[in-house]
């Protein structure tokens, strides 16, 4: 059985692998990957079409492929990238569940190349960065403008909508879209200070940075919101994904 292998890595390098098993390249995520396949023409057609994927979100780099059942050496081959080890039409030597566990290694076998694609592209879309949603919370309009004695910039406005809070994100909003977006610094309600202001109130907004509006325009009040999602990471495992 021929194999090829990646750049020689000592026994002691191996099992002190980085605890970052994704890396990065041009500021995208890095899968490094081991891949073992039935026959070298496998292992040179899914080489291909991995080198040819289309991923935004990641790089598919191969640190080592052979022809043959994944062996421990193939394992330990994995440690030095992110733990992942792919095969085709091939299986795990005897023995090596416990040490697949102990290790952090995920070991995912095929028997469809269509569908080993498809997953690799799946963990790229998932290691793309979570984009941050927005909920706005509150509308305000600009009924007048003033200087605070700090310097910045005080905008009078009456809320309309929802509430604002002091923290919170806001932009304004002119009839030719937002044209600036920062922090609401302070509230007051007749000189006075306040958390927040609801509907029907009419307040000071102290805003940081000098922003652009005047009366008529708008100002919304919004949560940055990071939705939840679970970021892959090599289970410990070996997983049979079948051909469904």
């Amino acid at each position: 059985m021929s194999e090829k292998k990646g750049p020689h890595k000592t026994s002691k390098e191996t099992r002190h692998a980085p605890p970052e098993f994704v890396g990065r390249s041009e500021g995208r995520a890095k899968i490094e990957l081991v891949l073992k396949c039935d026959t070298m023409g496998s292992v040179e057609a899914i080489s291909a079409l991995l080198a040819n994927l289309k991923l935004p979100e990641a790089e598919v780099e191969l640190i080592h492929s052979g022809v043959g059942n994944i062996a421990k050496q193939d394992l330990l081959m994995a440690l030095t990238g992110s733990r992942l080890v792919i095969g085709f039409n091939v299986r795990v030597t005897p023995k090596l569940e416990q040490w697949v566990k102990e290790h952090g290694v995920e070991v995912r076998l095929y028997d469809v190349i269509y569908r080993l694609a498809e997953d690799v592209k799946a963990i790229a879309r998932n290691l793309a960065p979570v984009e941050p949603e927005e909920r706005v919370i509150g509308k305000c309009e600009v009924i007048a403008t003033f200087r605070s004695k700090k310097g910045g910039v005080i905008l009078g406005c009456e809320v309309v909508e929802g509430a604002v809070q002091v923290g919170k994100h806001f932009r304004v909003v002119t009839a030719m879209g937002p044209v600036h977006s920062a922090r609401i610094e302070s509230l007051q309600i007749e000189k006075r200070p306040v958390k927040e202001a609801r509907a029907g109130q009419q307040v000071g907004v102290e805003v940081s940075g000098s922003p652009l509006g005047k009366v008529g325009d708008f100002i919304e009040c919004y949560n940055e919101i990071i939705p939840k999602r679970a970021r892959w990471s090599p289970r410990g495992s070996i997983i049979h994904m079948g051909s469904s």
